[in-house]
């Protein structure tokens, strides 16, 4: 097994979300995001569309940072229109990284304390977070797992939708809402527990659930037998090397 670090193992991990989707818009935001579903459209689903960052559907992922020499395979154009095509049919999965999320899965990027018209920390708005949470998959990348974005209660903002029955639109049922994974530096974790609660799925070297537990501000379903995330492959780190030639992952997660 070649050398890696445990953002390698998370960046693996993260690239199984795409793994069965087929022909749809990967959207990783972020440069682990990104790096995992590289890794998944050239290893595991080459079905997998992809866009250069700018303007235009690729036929391989480009690799992060400076191009240099490289250009990228551009087969089509995928300008705004076509990305909201694909937002709205439902033809896209994203994983972004919240600032908060809360038992329900419901994530918050828009503010933090305080009333929402006058919060104690302003961020980005909810941008396009209710749209896609209710158009297409998702799943999230947390970089720090700790109770500060794992809330008890619920998120400072409510900017996606989750499985809040509360919540929950006219018409709408949980089997509308598609929230798949949330990758961490701790571990992985789904909603496949009872009334759909979030689940330890595998846990990283060296972490066990009560640390996850304990880093989370709301009870986590903990199965009796949780294994551990495996290790990259030798395909996979090579994929992972060529594809970040500027290590630009390394700085990707808190240590």
């Amino acid at each position: 097994m070649s050398e890696h670090t445990l953002t390698d193992r998370v960046v693996c991990a993260a690239a199984q979300v795409w793994q069965q989707d087929g022909e749809v818009l990967a959207t990783g935001i972020g440069v682990l995001p990104r790096l995992a579903a590289s890794v998944c459209m050239s290893a595991a689903n080459p079905d997998l569309m992809m866009t250069d960052s700018e303007a235009w559907l690729v036929s391989e992922p480009v690799p992060l940072g400076p191009r240099g020499d490289y250009m990228p395979q551009r087969e089509t154009w995928m300008g705004f229109s076509r990305i909201f095509d694909n937002v709205w049919g439902g033809k896209r999965h994203a994983m972004v990284t919240p600032t908060q999320i809360d038992r329900f899965g419901q994530a918050n990027i828009s503010m933090v304390g305080g009333d929402y018209r006058k919060p104690k920390v302003q961020m980005l708005g909810v941008r396009g977070f209710p749209g896609n949470s209710i158009n297409h998959a998702n799943s999230f990348f947390i970089p720090n797992h700790s109770p500060k974005v794992f809330v008890g209660g619920e998120v400072d903002m409510v900017a996606s939708i989750g499985y809040n029955p509360e919540r929950l639109p006219r018409g709408y049922s949980f089997d509308d809402i598609d929230i798949r994974r949330i990758v961490t530096n701790l571990c992985v974790l789904d909603f496949g527990g009872p009334q759909r609660q979030i689940r330890i799925v595998s846990l990283h070297p060296g972490v066990s659930a009560a640390q996850v537990q304990e880093a989370t501000g709301f009870a986590l379903c903990v199965p009796e037998n949780i294994p551990e995330t495996a290790a990259p492959t030798e395909t996979q780190m090579a994929l992972i090397r060529r594809l970040d030639p500027h290590n630009l992952r390394a700085s990707a997660m808190a240590a």
